[in-house]
């Protein structure tokens, strides 16, 4: 089968991690790119959820801010339980 040549670009840190996991699982990155595509090909689909962390969320991202203000301030953060399970539900 003939081959081609991909180039596309990732952060160097990526890469090198990308890499020590390849090389942890016995392989390559070559390997584990190929055994990706073909899953997608086969499967005529991304092999995994795609979605948004809610970590990210508006809402959370405000109350970290807050949090690290207060605690800038020397202040201690106090947040309930249902309170953090709130944030989670965001």
């Amino acid at each position: 089968m003939a081959q081609t040549l991909v180039n596309f670009r990732i952060d160097e840190n990526t890469k090198k991690e990308l890499e020590q996991v390849c090389d942890e699982l016995g392989m390559n990155v070559t390997t584990a790119l190929n055994i990706f595509i073909k899953k997608m090909i086969r499967e005529k689909r991304i092999p995994f959820d795609v979605s948004i962390d809610p970590f990210y969320s508006e809402s959370n991202i405000k109350a970290l801010e807050e949090s690290k203000r207060e605690l800038e301030k020397g202040n201690v953060v106090k947040k309930t339980l249902e309170e953090l399970e709130a944030m989670e539900n965001e």
